[in-house]
């Protein structure tokens, strides 16, 4: 082996890894979306998260997260992202969710990259949603819904307000709609406010705060929820006869009544019935899973949105492959600009 085919291992800081991402808001929705037509076209491979619990901290975990993805070129990106959620944290005064993502070369399957990875995750759920947002807007708000409905600004509100809700906030303006007012409810009342403010600042939406849970909800054309959740706590299905388009980030909010009187959207059917998602506990109690209606993939290749008789549930597990490919765009931006790790590969010549 000679020299210049050595393989080469770079390190990217949050700091690398962010500046990368604020710049590039419409690549990375890009980047998510071309990886979810992989996947529908059969050039993926992302086995099941695994889960690392602690019998004696229930609240927190770490998910390991290996996948692979060919892309439209033929060109193969291969890693895993290890991403930690301890809740307390938040006490603390740090991020509730950490983690780290590896890349690994193709050819060689030697790693090439570490970079961290909490701000790539929040990143491609911002996008995940976005993308769905724009998708399920376009065919369902456009075709389906009340003409006051198609016309008039739309009322987007927050449940739960730490950074994947700020991150979705940011990309807002990418889903070219008409955004109106903006709620945020979150437990901590300070957390909202905090959220709100940067809301109004950074995008010009009139931006408010609302304490009361069923009024944020029953007042909002699009609800996001970005909560910390481990089990549903919002039970009746009649806050969503209005027919909204529900982004459910955090998997686990809306007990399977609501469950079972919405049009359900997901990213991958097998991911998200497990873990004790909503809709894991929606097929648990029916025995079947008819209630899942189509997925992102299948709308991005053309499939119809859902309609508007109904409310839509947006329910994305979060699959690998989305962390890789967001992955692989940001090392293709940063490894120009920065030398690898010297001599990160000992004895490389094979006995």
């Amino acid at each position: 082996m000679n020299a210049l085919s050595l393989p080469q291992f770079h390190v990217f800081t949050g700091e690398q890894v962010n500046a990368v991402l604020v710049e590039g808001q419409s690549a990375v929705i890009d980047t998510v979306e071309s990886a979810y037509r992989a996947h529908h076209a059969g050039r993926t491979v992302n086995p099941e998260s695994q889960f690392l619990r602690f019998p004696d901290a229930q609240r927190n975990r770490i998910i390991a997260l290996p996948a692979h993805l060919r892309d439209g070129n033929g060109e193969a990106v291969t890693g895993i992202k290890w991403i930690s959620s301890f809740p307390d944290n938040i006490e603390r005064g740090m991020p509730r969710a950490s983690a780290v993502l590896i890349l690994n070369d193709g050819a060689t399957g030697y790693p090439m990259a570490c970079m961290e990875a909490s701000l790539i995750s929040a990143a491609r759920t911002a996008a995940s949603a976005i993308s769905a947002l724009r998708c399920l807007a376009r065919d369902s708000l456009a075709t389906n819904a009340p003409s006051e409905t198609a016309t008039r600004s739309l009322r987007v509100a927050f449940v739960g307000a730490g950074v994947i809700a700020r991150h979705v906030a940011e990309c807002l303006p990418l889903a070219a709609l008409p955004i109106g007012a903006v709620a945020v409810h979150d437990l901590n009342p300070d957390y909202a406010a905090s959220l709100a403010t940067r809301i109004g600042a950074r995008l010009g939406d009139e931006a408010r705060t609302e304490a009361s849970l069923e009024r944020t909800i029953r007042t909002s054309d699009v609800i996001v929820f970005t909560t910390t959740a481990s089990s549903p706590y919002v039970d009746n299905p009649d806050w969503f006869s209005h027919c909204p388009i529900v982004l459910h980030l955090s998997l686990r909010d809306l007990a399977p009544a609501v469950v079972l009187q919405s049009h359900n959207v997901v990213d991958d059917i097998d991911h998200c019935l497990r873990a004790m998602t909503s809709l894991h506990l929606a097929e648990v109690e029916t025995g079947h899973r008819r209630f899942v209606t189509t997925s992102l993939p299948h709308l991005l290749c053309g499939g119809q949105a859902p309609l508007r008789d109904r409310p839509i549930v947006f329910s994305p597990f979060g699959l690998g492959i989305l962390d890789i490919a967001v992955g692989r765009w940001v090392y293709e931006q940063l490894v120009a600009q920065q030398a690898p790790v010297p001599r990160f590969f000992h004895e490389m010549q094979r006995a």
